[in-house]
Order: C-alpha cells, then structure tokens, then sequence
C-alpha cells in the first residue's frame, strides 16, 4: 500500500552537536589532514591598511558559564568603511572571520583591523562595527549580534535607534583592555542579557 503525503510534517530541529566543529573548523578537533582550507582564519592579512586590533570575547549562558564549545562568525568593513566585494574595498581585509572558543576557557582570541565608519545614505554614517554570528549547542538557529567600541559616537547608528530600552545598548559596546585591546563579553540571556537581531 502507497502512503499518501497530502500534508508533510515538520521533521525535529537539530542543534548544532558536534559536527559544527568536525566541518565547520575541524583543526579545533585534532583534525588537521582535511582536503580543504579552513575559511575564516585570516580576516585582515599583513598589508591591511589601518590600526591593528586584538579582540577576546567569550559567550556565557545564563548560568553565567563559558560555552567552551561555540564557534563564533564575524564579518566587517575595511578600515575606510567598505565591505569586501565593493569598489575600493582593500584587497588585504576578506572581512570574514570564523573562530571557535578554546575548549578550556570558552574565549575566543582573534586579530584584525578596525573597521571604519560605513556610508550610508546622505551623509549618515553607521558608526564602526563587528558582526557576530554565533553557532553552539542548543541553539537551533544561530545569533547575530554586533560588536561596537567604546571610544565611538553612537548616537547616530540607525540600528542602534530601534532599541527601545537604551540601556541594552550597552551589551553591544566592547570594553577597551589595552592600546588595541577589546573585550566583549556576549550574554544568551539572564542579566545583560546581549542584544540580538531577529534576520
């Protein structure tokens, strides 16, 4: 007897497991003979125009524990402003960077170079900013946040303006540790609990 499919059910959502690693950063696992190369090592290679800049951020749950075992993507402008793949971007910066957390600690340790300012429309400009995408266990979908820095002027981020409650808005702004030197500390929920958006 042939079944009929007249209405497909919704099949169970997965969480991320272990296979995020395995093939997503497979060095991570002890995995280093793989037949291709790890997309997201070098986010802004030796030739990069502008300031060079050391980031370490950790992902905490509500617990307030690391997970050790997330992996974090990130995306971001040049240091004059421009996404890779536009007119004038610079061919040093790839703007994509893909990290997993130490196993040990839960932080995640990357160097790259600030990003500018980016155009928008008029003369508005949305000020400097890291976008994170982040994967781990027990998130079906992953979470995208942005990272901005402390020394900016943010009041005339248009995204920014959306927020309703203005104090979240510090769960966004990274903490300068040193000369270059950023912390940022993403929240999945609980007390400061970070901002996330819904794309």
């Amino acid at each position: 007897m042939v079944q009929k499919f007249d209405k497909p059910i919704l099949t169970p959502s997965q969480t991320a497991g272990p296979y995020v690693h395995i093939g997503l950063a497979p060095e991570a696992c002890g995995i280093e003979d793989v037949p291709f190369e790890t997309l997201g090592r070098e986010i802004a290679g030796p030739e990069a125009k502008g300031d060079r800049i050391k980031i370490t951020c950790r992902v905490v749950d509500g617990g307030d524990l690391p997970l050790r075992d997330c992996l974090v993507e990130t995306w971001q402008a040049d240091a004059a402003g421009i996404y890779p793949g536009q007119e004038g971007a610079d061919p040093a910066v790839s703007g994509f960077g893909r990290m997993p957390a130490d196993f040990t600690t839960g932080e995640i340790t990357f160097e790259t170079i600030k990003p500018g300012a980016i155009a928008l429309s008029g003369d508005r400009k949305t000020p400097p900013h890291i976008s994170f995408w982040i994967f781990a266990r027990g998130i079906n979908h992953g979470l995208h946040t942005r990272m901005y820095f402390p020394e900016d002027d943010l009041s005339g981020d248009p995204l920014l303006a959306r927020i309703e409650h203005r104090d979240r808005i510090a769960t966004m702004v990274a903490e300068a540790t040193g000369p270059g030197e950023y912390r940022f500390e993403i929240r999945l929920q609980g007390a400061g609990e970070t901002v996330f958006f819904d794309i």
